[in-house]
């Protein structure tokens, strides 16, 4: 077997139970099996869908900030309120299964994601603020 770099900016890396890994290019579709590891460059919010929620439903998600400098949001159960988590270069934070999530940059970040991507559902942000200013 003939073992190649992969580009993890552009890929997809599965784990499968029983120990296969594969990697292939990046979809959208969030009904594939297995583990997904997932790492990208962001630059503005768009990139990381700040004005949405995110939710998985089936796994925890380990989010982590490889480079940079982000906030990691988790909606509580009042409306309108929310944890904010501040993640920096080499930090990472587990999102629990079920919980809706969504992050702000501070600076543009490269983020690496680990969880199981059946099931998850983006929803529309009520209130549609400009992201947040912080030191």
């Amino acid at each position: 077997m003939t073992v190649t770099p992969i580009d993890l900016l552009t890929s997809s890396i599965h784990l499968h139970q029983g120990g296969e890994i594969n990697a292939r290019k990046r979809t959208g579709d969030a009904d594939q099996d297995g583990w997904q590891l997932t790492a990208f460059h962001a630059k503005t919010g768009a990139d990381v869908h700040a004005d949405h929620w995110e939710v998985h439903p089936e796994a925890e998600e380990i989010v982590s900030c490889l480079i940079g400098k982000m906030r990691l949001y988790l909606r509580l159960e009042r409306p309108g309120q929310e944890e904010e988590i501040r993640l920096t270069a080499g930090t990472a934070a587990i999102v629990p299964r079920g919980r809706w999530h969504r992050i702000e940059l501070d600076i543009p970040s490269t983020i690496m994601a680990v969880t199981l991507p059946r099931g998850s559902r983006l929803e529309k942000r009520a209130e549609t603020l400009e992201p947040r200013p912080h030191p």
